[in-house]
């Protein structure tokens, strides 16, 4: 079997919100000497995505123009990162083609890990279908035991909570923020489990559950002093608290 991109060093050289410090060390890492022309390849179709995230779209396209033909995992990447750059350009029904043909091509040949991050990237960008593709994402989940794959479930719930904040369903947000939690707790990082939890706050706020909202954002403010989203929210319940009127309990998120 062919040496490919191991996930564990993606997730070392790839800096989140920093595509270009990403793309500098995704360069460096593909013109490593001992590596394997697939995982140069690989490599290359991050570095395409990170020029995509810095606006450069037209020198992340020729990248990726330069990998093909592509096939197996690296025909996945590809496909995944031109569905990626779509977005970034504006185009979300090209977006979702590409995306979907990443998901098709990723399940062709038993490949969970991307399957799943295909999904998200649908759930996010197709969103008039983001629950098909997130119970798609969901059962693809369940033939894997690998707990870095077995993360992208606290995405895919908590994707489905803000869609579901976002048509004024809070109840149900609230029962996807529980589940994305449940996630977060046995495989997420700590990033993740913070930002759930915040999610699950905001829920509960909408829910006009105000005293359970408090306890979540203040257990989350010592855990992490000086958090802005926190301070926010934290103001947020305070006025509500300190309403006079019930008609308070209703905010503008």
């Amino acid at each position: 079997m062919e040496e490919r991109l191991e996930q564990a060093e993606l997730d070392a050289l790839w800096l989140p919100g920093d595509p270009i410090a990403s793309a500098e060390r995704l360069a460096a890492a593909a013109a490593e000497p001992d590596r394997s022309e697939l995982v140069r390849a690989e490599l290359q179709t991050q570095r395409a995505r990170a020029l995509g995230l810095q606006g450069r779209i037209e020198e992340a396209e020729a990248l990726l123009d330069s990998l093909e033909p592509a096939a197996g995992v690296l025909e996945v990447r590809v496909l995944l990162e031109r569905g990626r750059l779509d977005v970034v350009a504006g185009d979300h029904s090209e977006a979702t083609s590409h995306l979907t043909a990443a998901l098709r091509a990723a399940r062709r040949d038993g490949d969970t890990a991307l399957s799943v991050e295909a999904a998200v990237a649908l759930a996010e960008t197709d969103r008039p279908h983001a629950d098909q593709w997130i119970e798609e994402g969901l059962a693809d989940l369940a033939s894997t035991d690998d707990a870095r794959t077995l993360r992208w479930g606290v995405v895919l719930h908590e994707v489905r909570g803000w869609a579901r904040l976002d048509d004024d369903d809070a109840g149900a947000a609230l029962v996807s923020f529980e589940d994305a939690v449940g996630y977060a707790q046995s495989y997420g990082t700590p990033d993740q489990q913070f930002a759930v939890r915040w999610g699950l706050g905001r829920a509960l706020r909408e829910l006009g559950r105000i005293d359970e909202a408090l306890v979540v954002q203040r257990h989350l403010a010592a855990e992490r002093p000086g958090e802005a989203a926190v301070i926010a929210e934290l103001a947020a319940l305070a006025e509500i608290d300190d309403s006079p009127s019930d008609e308070a309990h209703t905010i503008e998120s």
